[in-house]
């Protein structure tokens, strides 16, 4: 299998603005290794979409899969009591 190219909805960035630096560091850490595994350990599929959520400390990232193109489009990024809404 190849490896994935990632792309982020435009509103990534509005999202990633009010994330501390230290954290953010760890998630765009996290968002480079779907590229080579979109599917890693503890990701969860969210009930009724074709979405994945993982885990990055008090945040999650929630991302879709393109398994056909290799392609994971990163579409919300948010501490966890927000990022649901």
């Amino acid at each position: 299998m190849g490896e994935y190219k990632i792309f982020l909805k435009e509103s990534i960035e509005k999202d990633l603005r009010s994330i501390p630096q230290k954290d953010l560091k760890k998630i765009l850490l996290r968002i480079e290794m779907l590229a080579k595994d979109p599917r890693p350990p503890g990701h969860e599929k969210l009930s009724s979409q074709e979405k994945y959520r993982i885990r990055q400390g008090m945040y999650r990232i929630i991302y879709s899969i393109q398994d056909q193109e290799l392609t994971v489009w990163v579409v919300k990024v948010g501490h966890h009591k927000d990022v649901y809404r």
